[in-house]
């Protein structure tokens, strides 16, 4: 077996509201933009988070700065 990867994404929050819905706010590791993701039966959901400028949540402001 080859070396373990790291995960590229971590789990912020992870909040249950009913028995089929969970909701999560991902982190990733590489921008620092934070995502939702939202499940519900058998659909779900993914998106970036947006600032009320309509710019992506991130830890690292230079980081968005050069992508």
């Amino acid at each position: 077996m080859g070396k373990k990867k790291d995960k590229r994404f971590e789990v912020v929050l992870n909040e249950s509201t009913k028995a089929l819905t969970s909701t999560m706010i991902l982190r990733d590791k590489q921008t620092g933009v934070h995502y939702l993701y939202v499940a519900a039966g058998y659909g779900g959901g993914l998106t970036a988070l947006l600032d009320k400028n309509g710019n992506p949540v991130s830890d690292d402001e230079h980081v968005l700065k050069s992508i």
